[in-house]
């Protein structure tokens, strides 16, 4: 019997949603399922924003990559009239030498990004919330802001049901498996099985436990993203004012933040980076400690003197960490004509989400992309051979 579906996509967060619309609107039949219901909480696409950036620090590698998704975020908002990002401006601060502002400068320089340094005293003076210490340095970068997770899988799975799409939630899938010799795929979830020529794994947190005949060694970390009422008011965090930044201190650790953009009673919203502990999707501890609000409110005194005024509320969500802290985005090296996974987003994956979204769509139905992403291979991380 031929197949029920072209496409089957798992998981339907921030990648699912984007590849399923993106599928849809080439004219496949899609399957979307998805373990909870639409734009949840359980996993990474939620918090209410998430930074975007061009001078990117992980790697120059990365930036076509942005530019694109630059280009599709501002469609996805003209397709579905939703709010979904903001260019505020943003700050990589740091001293001279560290990751957050050293590599940044290199991809902004690499790719010709539009972007200024300015000293210590300079940020004082543009962003008076801010108090770098006098050894401190920024790049300061006018086309960052942010993206709202939640709006952006809602307007995804808006494009997709209009494209034709059938998205399953509440139904996660049980197992798969390849079928071999150009059969494509059989899944199987609790309600039903279905059959597709291809199959898109966007499984999250869920990696470890879906993929693991990939290979790869993922873990996955609980991050903690507290919310602040400013001492004197939100009038100097809001987004005119105040930009995104990400703080490196001399001892490497990062934190980052947003300004003020849900209104006078929200507050701002401020996170670690990369300081999470490891958890899983099962085990994750979803309450707060008071020791953990303390310690955040203590690091940002030294950094926005004026955000913990005084603590509004905090939520968990999970980052799925490669080695390298790269992605991992290609067809399975175990069933190339078969399956397609994106994963492994390690904490900086959601600016990317509508390109990921069209390579995910152009690997399922034609199997190459033209899209750069070499780096984002999993046998870099496994004993198999790259050819």
């Amino acid at each position: 019997m031929p197949p029920t579906h072209d496409v089957i996509v798992v998981g339907l967060g921030g990648m699912g949603s984007a590849a399923t619309h993106h599928l849809a609107a080439r004219g496949a039949r899609v399957l979307g399922l998805e373990k909870y219901g639409p734009v949840h909480s359980r996993g990474s696409s939620h918090g209410g924003s998430r930074i975007t950036r061009q001078s990117y620090f992980e790697d120059p590698a990365y930036v076509p990559l942005l530019l694109r998704s630059y280009e599709l975020y501002e469609q996805l908002e003209r397709d579905t009239g939703r709010d979904v990002v903001t260019l505020c401006g943003g700050v990589m601060v740091g001293r001279p030498a560290s990751r957050t502002v050293a590599g940044s400068l290199l991809s902004a320089r690499q790719w010709d990004l539009p972007h200024e340094m300015l000293d210590a005293a300079e940020i004082r003076r543009r962003f008076p919330t801010l108090t770098p210490r006098d050894d401190e340095v920024a790049l300061h970068e006018e086309r960052a802001g942010l993206v709202r997770p939640e709006n952006t899988v809602a307007a995804h799975v808006q494009l997709a049901t209009q494209g034709g799409a059938d998205l399953h939630f509440e139904e996660p899938m049980i197992r798969w498996e390849a079928l071999g010799g150009g059969r494509g795929v059989r899944v199987h979830t609790a309600e039903d099985t279905y059959t597709a020529g291809h199959l898109v794994v966007c499984p999250g947190a869920w990696a470890p436990r879906l993929l693991t005949d990939l290979g790869v060694p993922f873990t996955i970390e609980r991050q903690v993203m507290y919310w602040f009422q400013p001492t004197g008011g939100v009038r100097p965090f809001l987004p005119d004012k105040h930009p995104i930044y990400i703080w490196e201190d001399a001892d490497g650790v990062q934190v980052y933040g947003f300004p003020a953009i849900d209104g006078p009673s929200r507050g701002a919203k401020v996170a670690f980076f990369r300081k999470g502990t490891p958890c899983t999707p099962e085990t994750i501890e979803r309450t707060v400690r008071e020791d953990e609000v303390a310690a955040m409110a203590d690091h940002m005194s030294r950094h926005v003197p004026a955000l913990p005024g005084a603590f509004l509320k905090a939520a968990t969500c999970m980052y799925s960490n490669t080695p390298d802290e790269h992605f991992v985005i290609a067809r399975h090296p175990a069933h190339p004509d078969a399956v397609t996974v994106a994963c492994g987003f390690s904490g900086h994956g959601f600016k990317f989400v509508p390109v990921v979204g069209e390579i995910l769509a152009d690997l399922a139905l034609t199997g190459d992309t033209e899209h750069p992403i070499a780096l984002f291979d999993p046998r870099r991380l496994t004993a198999a051979p790259i050819a």
